[in-house]
């Protein structure tokens, strides 16, 4: 009795664990470090969101596209201005982008704390994104190289 009463335990506990481990929806995330010298104006950086398992049917998605930034302490700047594109099958999709930083008084908004920060904004909820196609970002600040962006990336949720 006293056996059957611990098999029926370990089979409740476990049963959550097995149905938790089905094939569900997968993320996919590209990120890049950007030059410590600064991103010139003219380089455009070109973001894989790529899953080389994916057949044709299956690397058109209709999710949302996330495009993030760390930057520096120092950023001399409250927003950036970027220009993103992609493409599905039959459509190519340029957004401009203003990523606010900093709020009215010079804090940052982003996550973090000490010398870095992360920002992260959502692009065309609506938009098919192509897996295999890259996401092209470049900034179009009135500067030729910006200086304190870290990191750029993009993610596909």
């Amino acid at each position: 009795m006293r056996n059957t009463i611990i098999y029926i335990l370990l089979i409740i506990t476990l049963l959550p664990c097995v149905a938790s481990c089905t094939r569900g929806e997968r993320d996919y995330s590209s990120w890049t470090e950007l030059p410590a010298s600064g991103w010139a104006y003219g380089d455009s950086i070109r973001l894989w969101p790529l899953d080389t398992t994916l057949r044709y049917n299956d690397s058109l998605v209709h999710r949302p596209l996330l495009l993030g930034l760390t930057h520096a302490n120092d950023y001399a700047y409250s927003n950036v201005w970027l220009e993103v594109t992609y493409e599905s099958d039959r459509l190519r999709y340029r957004d401009t982008v203003n990523i606010r930083l900093s709020d009215i008084y010079g804090r940052w908004l982003g996550s973090g704390f000490g010398s870095g920060y992360q920002r992260e904004v959502e692009l065309s909820p609506g938009a098919d994104i192509d897996l295999r196609r890259p996401v092209i970002v470049r900034h179009i600040m009135r500067l030729d190289t910006l200086r304190g962006i870290e990191h750029i990336g993009i993610s596909v949720k």
